[in-house]
Order: structure tokens, then sequence, then C-alpha cells
């Protein structure tokens, strides 16, 4: 990232207060403008409600071109990621920058495999949950609580501190998660196996029982693959904003990720792909869609057709594409080709692509349409997807949150607001209220 001279600048200001600002270049797309100084030297600040004009950051992680529906990881295409990696090899590429080698990616493993298990006194903390507690809920609160766990040698100023960090959180989350759904359903815990691959040792903690041998699930395992590598970061959305902002105060990573993992929770954000499912099963049927569409074009109907349009992407999606190959794949393995749901959503998704109404509002299907549709298939509870999403976005936050602390210009989050309440006003007492 460049500052370019003087002859390339933006002047901003209004009458006596005007001041030139250099515009700054990255590697691709749009330019932007620096106004560091802007207050300084204009007396002005910006008025930028959602931050959508804002870049808070330098980052080398994830670039969008959202108008082209593309996707890069350190410069990889997401599809050749989904199509040729593995989600720990992602993982490598999205923490340390590059694809790694034979020796890299079995050390890498390594470590990650022997962090899964969890300390023992945390298994305590679920009880203290209601069973039909949210998964969201309990993993706010138990990866928060790793705090207190991991608290005495963690320096987040020490690069092997942070590594260390890094490690855990990425080895640890899926346990959390699995024993999140465990306790839901009054099922003992599983520990995590290290013979097993990541994806894999996820489905059996979820859905292995002590009573009986663990039926590796091939197919299964490798589209939960392709769900955990197409969730694993994309730039500075809202959970990843928030962790860069917890962890601009100098806090713990694993609460600076509790943090995260709560931003996600949301209906506009990660918790997209359970509201596309529940709308299907609203739906109901093919023969309904026409109804639902008008509903959708009707300006005073609050119903939203979930699963379109995206705040970034103004065309296809591209991990939309990949999930529906993989969509076909599990429903045909689990004998669920005819699947009521996938069927509802193919004839939505034509829609969308032809229909003049969405293709001109850019409302394209998301990632969020067919991963609920997978992860049900699956036998996942609808609860549980957000969980998911949550566990592959953590490499992404991680990796965020350490570029985050080497960056020398950033500093503690702190957005200024246009004010609009009262001006300065005396003191009354009270019984002299009218």
């Amino acid at each position: 990232m460049t500052e370019n001279t003087p002859k390339k600048s933006v002047t901003i200001g209004g009458p006596g207060s005007n001041a030139a600002f250099p515009v700054l270049s990255g590697t691709v797309g749009p330019d932007v403008i620096d106004i560091r100084k802007l207050y300084g030297e204009t007396g002005l600040f910006t008025y930028d409600p959602g931050f959508t004009s804002t870049a808070a950051c330098r980052s080398k992680i994830t670039y969008i071109d959202g108008d082209e529906g593309i996707l890069l990881h350190r410069g990889y295409r997401i599809e050749d990621l989904a199509e040729h990696s593995s989600f720990l090899e992602t993982a490598y590429l999205i923490l340390f920058g590059e694809l790694p080698t034979a020796d890299e990616y079995s050390n890498f493993m390594s470590g990650v495999t022997y962090h899964t298990m969890i300390h023992d006194q945390i298994n305590y903390l679920y009880r203290g949950f209601r069973r039909d507690a949210h998964p969201m809920a309990v993993m706010v609160a138990v990866v928060g609580a790793l705090s207190a766990f991991y608290h005495e040698d963690l320096d987040t100023n020490d690069p092997h501190h942070r590594l260390i960090a890094s490690y855990r959180l990425v080895a640890k989350i899926p346990t959390i998660a699995a024993m999140a759904y465990k306790y839901s359903v009054g099922q003992p815990f599983m520990y995590p196996r290290n013979d097993l691959s990541y994806p894999e040792n996820f489905l059996y903690m979820m859905f292995g029982v002590p009573c009986e041998p663990w039926q590796e699930k091939p197919t299964l395992s490798k589209a939960l693959e392709k769900i955990f590598i197409l969730h694993a970061d994309h730039e500075q959305n809202a959970s990843t904003s928030t962790v860069r902002l917890v962890g601009s105060t100098g806090a713990s990573p694993y609460a600076a990720i509790s943090a995260g993992i709560a931003s996600l929770w949301g209906p506009a954000h990660g918790g997209a792909n359970e509201a596309v499912v529940n709308m299907l099963g609203e739906i109901g049927s093919v023969e309904r869609i026409p109804e639902f569409i008008a509903r959708a074009k009707d300006k005073d109907d609050p119903f939203r057709l979930m699963g379109f349009g995206h705040r970034v992407y103004k065309n296809y999606d591209p991990r939309a594409g990949v999930l529906k190959s993989s969509a076909d794949e599990v429903l045909e393995e689990l004998g669920k080709g005819d699947n009521p749901k996938l069927a509802i959503a193919r004839e939505l998704e034509r829609i969308a692509l032809e229909d003049d109404y969405f293709r001109d509002r850019k409302l394209f299907p998301n990632v969020d349409f067919y991963s609920g549709i997978i992860l049900e298939a699956m036998g996942i509870p609808t609860k549980m997807f957000t969980a998911i999403f949550a566990l592959a976005r953590t490499v992404g936050w991680m990796a965020q949150w350490n570029e985050m602390m080497e960056d020398p210009e950033q500093k503690i989050g702190r957005p200024r607001q246009l004010y609009t309440g009262a001006a300065q006003r005396p003191y009354v007492a009270i019984d002299k209220r009218r």
C-alpha cells in the first residue's frame, strides 16, 4: 500500500477550511482517501452509517470484488481452494499468508490436532445452561471463559503467544460446539479423536456415541470440509470488525472471539442459513412459490426471501455455486435427492436468475442459500447452523486479530458520531419542572 503523489489527492472541507488529503492505492480494488488528519485540518468528521464507505484497516488476507463475484484468500480463488484444498490447509494459508509445504502442513495439522481437547473443568460450565439454550449462547459463554483458563502466560504482544492462542482456538472450537449440541440432547460428550480429519472429527463428536463404533462418513465429511473452507474468512464483515474492535483494546483473544461469535449470531449475518431453511419450510412446496415471490415483491409485505442478495456481492456469490453441487452430492448419498426443500430452492434460484425484479436488484443466491439445506440433510439441527459458521470463521478471526496486533498504525477503535440530541441546558430542580 503506497501513498500517492500530491497530484493524486482530494480536497475536503468548506469555506475557509479546505484541505487536501492523499489517496492510497491497494494491490487491487478501489483507492481510498486518507482522512486520518481530517478533523485536525478541517474540524469535520465523516458520516458513514454502517461504515460502508470506510476502510478501517490495511489487510493482506481477503479480497472481495462484489461486482464481479470474486473472493480471494491471499490471492487464491475460493473456487480453487474449495475444489483442491482442505480446511486446515486453507486455515494455514489464511493465518500465515502462503500455502504450506508438506512438512509445514504436517506440523500444523499435528499442532491443531493435539490442542483439540479442552480443560476438564470446562465440562462443568455446560451444567449451568438450560438444555434448550441456543448453541450460540453457549459458545459465547464458553469461548469467553477460555480467558480464565489461558491467561497467566498470555502476552498478546508476543508473536509466539499469539500463535499458541490461534492453535488453541482453531482446535478447540469444534469440541466446544459439538459439546453444546450433545448437552442439548442429553447425550455424553464425545472427546476428540486424533486419528480423524478435522471435519470427520467434528462429525464424530456431534453424532458418535460411546456404545457404538464410529462409521466414517466420507461424503458428509467432504461436504462439511467445503462449508468450512467457504466460511473461513470474508474480509471486514460485522463479526470480523467486532473481533478487531475488541482486540484493539488489548483484550484477550478469547474475549475477542467470543464477541465475534455474538456478532455472528444475528439473523442478518451468520444466522441467515438457519432463516433460509425456516423459509423453505414455510413455503412448503414448489406450487406455492409464486405466492411467496409476489409477497417478496410487495413493498408493504414484511416477508423477505432469505438467502438472496448480499451486502457486498452484486453478482452471483461464488461460494453459492460451490455449495450447489455439494448439495446434490450429499442429498444423493443420503437418498434424499427428491428433498422438497431442495426442489423449492432450485426453483427459487431459477426465478432469481431469470426474473427482472431480482436481476435489477442484484438479488442472487448467496452462500447461506444452500449451506442450510446441506447441513439439515446431514442431520444437523438448525440451531447448530450458526455455530458451525462460527467454527469455520474462527480461523479468519484469528488471522485478522493477528494482523491487527502486528499493524503499527492500529489504534483503539473509537468511531465518532453526528450528535442530534439536546444542546447544553441548565438543570431544573424537580419542584420547578413542568
